[in-house]
């Protein structure tokens, strides 16, 4: 099978179709716990009084080391090493007086280094459309939670690992196959905190390469954590991820030792700089601990997001 890149980046676009997960404590504390979570899934996520908004953000991330096939890390060999960087642009429009849709422009540059050989290379990477609706606001009610449904679709417009021209493949920006994307998220506010759980699954269609027909098994990522809003209009939140994909099917059959699993740990922060203008940061990473992974990456980095929205 063609190298992937690590889910890692998944757990910032989130199976690249649902939104970040907080709702508003209020006008201004839930904008506050919205921005923070959203370094977890994608920035894209507007409050409750917000009706569009535009934004960009910057991810850079190295590569600490691999899993095997069963589970085992072990750290980047001397002499090796990777650096993977991304540039979003994104935009969300309400629609209706609970749902949003989004749209996600990626950028994706790699330099790796191997066996005394240096390589960087990148360009455009899989478009993304995703939409939110919520049917329950989290403090709307002690007893109901808030719950969303989440969908998305990814076209394949980067440039899949076959398809790659430079010889460490650092020109592959995208998995190359279509993707939809659904979940639910059930979220809920105690006092400055937020609570969230998500659900999230990732179907690929199946595609051809060089007269081989594969398909990449369901991805499935489950999702937990938490947002805490200060009074001087900071917020900080913690989430983690877990990503289990199952064998990839080859011209009808189930590939041996092709599943592949990942956690992933994000801390960020946000604050609102006026009524418009927010920024938010935050550092990710798969623990390099064996039995953690499996045929991934580990990777460390960080997030910095620039947001502009209106009412």
């Amino acid at each position: 099978m063609p190298r992937q890149r690590s889910p890692s980046r998944n757990g910032h676009t989130a199976a690249a179709g649902a939104f970040a997960f907080v709702s508003l404590l209020s006008a201004r504390a839930g904008a506050q716990a919205c921005c923070a979570g959203a370094g977890a899934l994608t920035p894209g996520r507007l409050g409750l009084h917000e009706d569009a908004l535009v934004g960009t953000q910057v991810h850079a991330a190295t590569v600490l080391g691999s899993f095997d096939d069963g589970g085992h890390y072990t750290g980047t060999s001397p002499g090796s090493n990777e650096l993977d960087f991304e540039e979003d642009l994104f935009a969300a429009l309400r629609v209706f007086r609970r749902g949003q849709v989004a749209l996600l422009v990626p950028f994706v540059e790699t330099r790796r280094a191997e066996t005394g050989i240096t390589e960087l290379g990148g360009g455009i990477g899989d478009l993304n459309l995703s939409g939110r609706y919520d049917f329950f606001l989290a403090g709307q009610s002690r007893v109901i939670p808030g719950v969303a449904v989440l969908a998305g679709v990814t076209a394949p417009t980067g440039t899949p690992p076959d398809k790659a021209h430079k010889p460490l493949a650092t020109d592959a920006t995208g998995v190359g196959a279509w993707q939809a994307n659904g979940g639910v998220a059930v979220e809920q506010i105690y006092g400055p905190w937020l609570l969230n759980v998500t659900q999230l699954v990732a179907w690929r269609a199946p595609r051809s390469v060089d007269g081989v027909d594969e398909a990449l098994a369901p991805q499935w990522v489950t999702l937990v954590g938490g947002a805490y809003s200060f009074r001087n209009e900071t917020s900080i939140a913690l989430f983690g991820s877990y990503t289990v994909e199952g064998h990839a099917v080859v011209n009808g059959s189930a590939a041996p030792f092709s599943s592949r699993n990942v956690a992933l740990v994000t801390l960020s922060g946000a604050r609102p700089l006026s009524d418009s203008w927010r920024v938010q940061g935050g550092v990710f990473m798969n623990p390099p601990l064996s039995g953690l992974g499996r045929n991934q990456t580990s990777t460390a980095g960080f997030t910095f997001t620039l947001i502009w929205s209106w009412s």
